[in-house]
């Protein structure tokens, strides 16, 4: 991994170090809400400098399987109405939540200049697929239903999300595209899962140094999805995406999910929806929310925030 960012390096290095003084059974051996709960302390150690100027309330919303939490972010001073990015977070729709991408949400709130509500969508495996995929749909329509209340403008809500979050993003982004009220200005998909399929060289190559092959086949396992009546909108890549909104597409160097994303841009601009790709060749997978572990993941973040100022700011 000699072209990895160096501050990343040094950080796997210690990880390692660590999990060889102290093993733990493999993630498909440990139960999702222990695998949860060290995720969350695990990312919220690695991002304890988020901008503090940004108002958070915590409320629930209506859905087709129940209440869906969501957490709004608001700058301070922000002038309204303002756009809104309906955020969900990453965690190979099992694990994640509110708290893992705190940091990263009021980052792109603050820097953004715009609204953030991030939704605590269903989890497997107690809640299969395509419950989460459900519920992120569910709450982007009530950001576009309820915008006047939360002093959004309905002209400015974009979708957004990293890894599986990229994924309901992108899902969501293809649901909208023929609703004639709601309709996103823009899809924010950050390192983005866009296929079932494991055919990229990424899928075939890169195994960790965050993401491993191994996590990946248990996350499917737990969603469920393979053989279900609704298994499409897991693969927005082999979806009609003619219509869709704008889109940036960010991928990171050390990802096995970095092909599919690259192809994804692709398949959008060949589809003629504007679309643009960025790599940061030496971070991995996750990095978005790893934010004290190198500089390099606050300049990413100043960069992916400020090209969602230009799109809902």
């Amino acid at each position: 991994m000699s072209d990895i960012d160096p501050h990343f390096q040094a950080h796997l290095e210690a990880q390692a170090k660590q999990a060889a003084e102290n093993p733990v059974p493999p993630i498909d051996q440990l139960p999702p809400e222990m695998v949860r709960a060290g995720y969350r302390m695990q990312r919220q150690s690695q991002d304890q400098n988020a901008p503090k100027d940004v108002d958070v309330r915590d409320f629930t919303i209506p859905g087709p399987h129940g209440a869906i939490p969501v957490r709004l972010y608001e700058p301070h001073g922000l002038a309204g109405p303002s756009g809104l990015l309906v955020y969900y977070h990453g965690g190979g729709w099992v694990i994640g939540d509110l708290d893992t991408h705190d940091g990263h949400c009021r980052r792109m709130a603050a820097w953004g200049g715009c609204r953030v509500m991030a939704v605590d969508y269903r989890l497997a495996p107690e809640h299969p697929f395509p419950k989460g995929h459900d519920d992120a749909l569910a709450a982007a329509k009530w950001a576009f239903d309820h915008a006047a209340e939360t002093g959004v403008d309905p002209k400015r809500i974009a979708v957004g999300g990293d890894s599986a979050g990229g994924n309901l993003a992108a899902t969501v982004a293809i649901d909208l595209r023929d609703d004639p009220v709601r309709q996103p200005a823009f899809q924010l998909l950050l390192y983005p899962a866009t296929t079932s399929e494991w055919t990229t060289p990424s899928r075939k190559t890169l195994d960790g140094p965050v993401l491993t092959f191994q996590a990946m086949r248990w996350f499917e396992r737990l969603l469920a999805a393979a053989g279900h009546p609704e298994a499409h909108r897991l693969s927005p890549m082999d979806r009609e995406v003619k219509g869709a909104a704008p889109a940036l597409i960010v991928t990171a160097g050390h990802d096995c999910l970095k092909d599919e994303g690259f192809a994804y841009a692709e398949r959008l601009k060949d589809a003629g929806v504007e679309a643009r790709h960025v790599e940061y060749p030496r971070l991995p997978h996750d990095f978005y929310i790893m934010a004290d572990v190198s500089p390099a993941v606050i300049e990413a973040a100043k960069e992916t925030a400020g090209a969602l100022k230009a799109a809902i700011g």
